[in-house]
C-alpha cells in the first residue's frame, strides 16, 4: 500500500534541490553546464534505458548532477525493476537517485461531493468518473532510478555505448532545429536579441564568434526566448531589464539552450554568467522556482527538438 505523499515530502524536496542548485550557483558552476566538465562523459539528454523515454524538467538537473558527482559517464537509467527485468542488476551496495513527476489525487470525500453537487467546471477523468479539477490536489511523486554504470549484467543492447553524431551531423541537425522552428530569424548586426513586441530573433554572422558551435549555442538561447511568445508557450516576457521576470525568462532560456545542446551532442557553455547573481536572489526566495524554470526550458526545448525533427 502506498503512502500518502506528506507536507513535509514536498517541503524536503523543493528545499533539497533548491539547496543544490544554490549551492552549484555560488561556487560560481551552473548545473546545466558543469556535467561535461569531467572528462569522458557523454553528453546527452538523461534518458530512460529502458523505454529509451527522455527525463524532463528538473530530472534533468537531478540526474546531470548526480552523474558529476559519481563520476558516471553514462546519461542512462533504470529503475530497480527495470533493472531485473532486463536480466541484470544493481550493484551490491549501491544507492539511487531520487527522481519525480508532477501527479494529483482527489481527497475521497471531495471527489463524493464535486459529483453530488453536479460541479461543471472544466473537468479530468479519474478512475472513470469525469471530476472537476477544482478537487485535485497536485503533489510529487518520487521514484528512484540507477544509473546503468551502477548494474551489472546487463544486455549489451542496454551497455553499449550509443553512436554519436559526427561534426557535419550536429551542424545539419541544429540548421534543422533553426529552419523547422519557422521563426522570424535575422542574421546581422552586433547583438543577439530576441524582440517579443515583433516576434524576431536576431543574431550576429557566425564569423562574429569564435566557434561555429558558440553561433548555435546563442541561436538556441534566442530560440529559446522565442517559444515564450503568447502565440506559443505563453511566458511572461515582459519583465523590465534587471526585474524577477526578466531574470527568470533569462533562467528559463539559458537552461533551454542546454538542453538543445545536449540532444544534438554539443556541451552547453555559460551564456550569461553575470546573470548568477540575480538567479540566486530568484532562487532564494522561492524554493519552487528552479523547478518551474526547468519545467518551462523543457517544454521549450522540446518544441525547438520536434519542430526540427530531432527526437
Amino acid at each position: 500500500m502506498h503512502r500518502k505523499p506528506s507536507i513535509e515530502d514536498r517541503v524536503s524536496l523543493y528545499a533539497g534541490v533548491t539547496q543544490k542548485v544554490v549551492s552549484e550557483l555560488e561556487v560560481g558552476r551552473l548545473p546545466w553546464v558543469q556535467p561535461w566538465d569531467a572528462e569522458g562523459a557523454t553528453c546527452d539528454l538523461p534518458h530512460n534505458a529502458g523505454t529509451l523515454r527522455h527525463y524532463s524538467g528538473i530530472n534533468v538537473l537531478i540526474l546531470w548532477h548526480a552523474c558529476t558527482e559519481a563520476g558516471w559517464q553514462s546519461q542512462r537509467w533504470l529503475t530497480y525493476r527495470q533493472t531485473l527485468a532486463l536480466g541484470g542488476n544493481v550493484r551490491k551496495g549501491e544507492r539511487g537517485t531520487t527522481v519525480c513527476y508532477a501527479d494529483k489525487f482527489v481527497p475521497r470525500d471531495e471527489a463524493a461531493r464535486a459529483v453530488n453537487d453536479g460541479d461543471e467546471a472544466r473537468s479530468f477523468e479519474s478512475d472513470g468518473a469525469t471530476l472537476p479539477q477544482s478537487v485535485a490536489r497536485r503533489f510529487l511523486k518520487r521514484f528512484t532510478v540507477f544509473n546503468i554504470d551502477q548494474c551489472e549484467n546487463l544486455p549489451e543492447h542496454v551497455t553499449a555505448l550509443p553512436e554519436r553524431p559526427s561534426g557535419h551531423d550536429i551542424y545539419v541537425e541544429a540548421e534543422e532545429i533553426i529552419v523547422g522552428s519557422r521563426a522570424d530569424f535575422r542574421v546581422g548586426g552586433d547583438k543577439a536579441f530576441y524582440a517579443p513586441g515583433p516576434d524576431f530573433v536576431q543574431v550576429p554572422e557566425q564569423s562574429a564568434f569564435h566557434h561555429p558551435l558558440d553561433w548555435y549555442r546563442t541561436v538556441f538561447h534566442e530560440l529559446g526566448h522565442w517559444t515564450g511568445h503568447g502565440s506559443r508557450l505563453n511566458r511572461e516576457q515582459r519583465g523590465t531589464f534587471g526585474g524577477p521576470d526578466y531574470v527568470r525568462e533569462e533562467l528559463v532560456a539559458e537552461m533551454a539552450s542546454a538542453f538543445v545542446c545536449a540532444a544534438l551532442g554539443i556541451q552547453p557553455t555559460v551564456r550569461h554568467s553575470d546573470y548568477i547573481g540575480a538567479w540566486l536572489e530568484v532562487i532564494k526566495a522561492d524554493e519552487r522556482a528552479i523547478f518551474r524554470a526547468a519545467s518551462q526550458a523543457s517544454k521549450a526545448a522540446d518544441m525547438l527538438l520536434r519542430r526540427g525533427g530531432v527526437s
